[in-house]
């Protein structure tokens, strides 16, 4: 199994600064936690606002297909992918 080094994210959050604020805003709802998958972008800030940019204008997009739909296809090609995010 692959592993990358993190920032501990109790400790990143008390902290404060840039990564901190990223970290709140990426704050899963129902965990009350930050995800693996954001984590990862513990060392480079920069990456992770980035990510959270990005993931922002394609799960958020005016036109198209609905957020549910966006979601389920999401869901659909981590499937195909054994992966469980």
């Amino acid at each position: 199994m692959a592993w990358i080094e993190i920032l501990d994210e109790d400790e990143v959050m008390a902290a404060g600064g840039r990564l901190a604020r990223l970290y709140k805003a990426a704050v899963d709802p129902h965990t009350h936690r930050v995800d693996n998958v954001i984590q990862i972008h513990s060392l480079r800030p920069a990456t992770l606002e980035g990510h959270l940019k990005l993931y922002g204008a394609v799960m958020h997009a005016p036109r198209g297909i609905s957020r549910r739909e966006r979601e389920m296809l999401a869901v659909a090609v981590s499937a195909a992918n054994a992966c469980h995010y």
